[in-house]
């Protein structure tokens, strides 16, 4: 497919807008849209950056009224500071994600419904044993949390629960 804005190039960007139950499609070329500064076609002030820009613009230590001093919190690698990568929408290196943790939780738990954390998705066919290896996690983080409260009943439960998943897997019965 050619790109809709200048025609001779190869379309790779893919865009669907809806708009009061109107869907438009358009296909431009990498080029068009790095001419364009990365705008949505169709669109004249919007872009990608500013999207991510205003996500990157929650942080609840600044909006409170603490003094937060004039230092800037920057990559020691790159250098790059979290107002550039706010307005940039891409980090310098891979170290700024360690450098900018604290700063990046609040906004992927804003992003992803009050998760911080990618899942993802398993295969039903094949993940059985990943699913119950999963399901293991999970009733360990119980058993240590049943410990802690001294709930000995309860943990014994979930003590035998994960002995039968163990259980299930040595013999194969999870695997699909």
């Amino acid at each position: 497919m050619k790109c809709q804005d200048c025609g001779q190039r190869q379309a790779t960007l893919h865009f669907t807008k809806i708009i009061n139950g109107e869907k438009t499609e358009f296909h431009i070329c990498e080029h068009c849209a790095r001419e364009k500064g990365d705008y949505s076609p169709g669109s004249n002030s919007f872009s990608i950056h500013h999207l991510l820009s205003g996500l990157l613009n929650f942080d609840p230590v600044t909006k409170s009224n603490t003094y937060q001093g004039p230092q800037k919190m920057s990559c020691k690698k790159c250098g790059m500071t979290f107002e550039q990568f706010a307005r940039a929408g891409r980090f310098g290196c891979a170290n700024c994600y360690d450098t900018f943790n604290s700063k990046l939780e609040p906004i992927l738990k804003r992003v992803h419904s009050g998760n911080h954390t990618h899942h993802g998705k398993i295969p039903k066919r094949i993940g059985g044993s990943i699913q119950v290896r999963k399901k293991i996690n999970q009733l360990k983080e119980a058993l240590k949390y049943h410990i802690d409260q001294e709930e000995f009943e309860q943990a014994a439960i979930v003590r035998d629960q994960v002995r039968s998943l163990e259980n299930m897997l040595k013999n194969g019965e999870g695997e699909g």
